[in-house]
């Protein structure tokens, strides 16, 4: 009896240990980066710099923010460099967004515009690792061809800035976990219509990772059902904020918004810059990019509007700016 169990124990270990080392092992799933080279037309780079800085925010991560003053602006010189996030949002381990400027010892510089293409779509850095799925490469695997070609033609064109920084460090079990993350892009995106108020807005939202932001998350998804409908929370530099509901409830979310309500609350931050921005405080801390999305033309960000109201009106009354409790004594 003792020898039998010693065998099952033995099997077990075998079995485990088996499947531990598969996991060590295994690569994400990837194509070989193309080798295509991007041409930096002035459409491309217009377009690039819409998507880069405006409705994906890419240097909200990206870059070294003043976090002092509303909506946290971005530091003269420093859009793009990179940034590590602070252990207080409570990420598994340590997460660094890296620097995308075009310096070729501490950014991008020796990448291939394949590669930067690989990287933003499917989520498979150079050195064909695993990028943590908080870059929303999930997202932007349906970001066309087109957009992809001018985000990419774009930072092509940012300044290059020399900013070390560590490689980014998850912990057990979600460095081994996260390989499953990436997939391959296989098919061509097409571009999409952009007079189709629908679902031009479905594909801003989309670019934006309004899901995210504005869901409470379990496991790093949005909670199935309250999609949109707010309540994630914020801690950062020594303050808390949560996200609205943005559902078409009419008491907790966008219900009774106009729309040119809901164009004028962006609109309205439009002249704001970095040097008159207000302090800010717990009573109007936020993480939300009013300063870039206030840039988005018009009609987009009807197209927007229009989108958010087909959603499904959901419930959640958010206390977006809480009383921070006095710290213990």
């Amino acid at each position: 009896m003792k020898k039998v169990l010693l065998y099952v124990v033995i099997a077990l270990v075998v079995i485990v240990g088996g499947g531990y080392a598969a996991l060590v092992l295994k690569k994400p799933a990837m194509n070989p980066p193309s080798a295509l080279k991007v041409e930096a037309t002035a459409e491309r780079l217009q377009r690039g710099k819409y998507v880069f800085e405006y409705v994906a925010d890419c240097g909200g991560c990206h870059s070294e923010r003043n976090w002092d003053k509303f909506a946290a602006p971005v530091y003269d010189g420093r859009a793009g460099v990179g940034f590590v996030f602070p252990p207080e949002l409570g990420f598994p381990g340590k997460v660094v967004a890296p620097n995308l400027t075009p310096d070729a010892e501490t950014g991008l510089g020796s990448w291939s515009d394949g590669e930067k293409l690989r990287a933003i779509r499917e989520g498979v850095s150079k050195d064909g690792r695993a990028l943590f799925a908080f870059m929303p490469y999930t997202h932007f695997r349906k970001m066309s061809d087109e957009d992809a070609n001018s985000v990419v033609a774009y930072m092509n064109s940012l300044p290059p800035v020399k900013n070390r920084l560590p490689r980014t460090e998850l912990n057990f079990p979600v460095n081994l976990m996260i390989k499953f993350a990436p997939q391959p892009v296989t098919t061509q995106v097409p571009v999409p219509d952009h007079s189709n108020r629908l679902k031009y807005g479905e594909y801003l939202v989309e670019m934006g990772g309004c899901t995210e932001c504005h869901s409470q998350l379990e496991k790093g998804k949005a909670i199935e059902g309250k999609e949109f409908a707010g309540g994630h929370e914020f801690n950062l530099a020594g303050k808390l904020v949560r996200s609205a509901n943005i559902t078409p409830d009419e008491e907790s979310g966008l219900g009774k918004w106009s729309e040119q309500r809901f164009v004028d609350k962006f609109k309205g931050f439009a002249n704001m810059t970095y040097d008159n921005a207000p302090r800010m405080n717990q009573s109007n801390f936020t993480v939300m990019p009013w300063l870039p999305m206030s840039q988005i033309p018009e009609e987009d960000l009807r197209a927007i509007y229009t989108y958010l109201r087909t959603l499904k009106p959901v419930h959640n009354p958010v206390e977006v700016h809480p009383p921070l409790a006095p710290p213990a004594q």
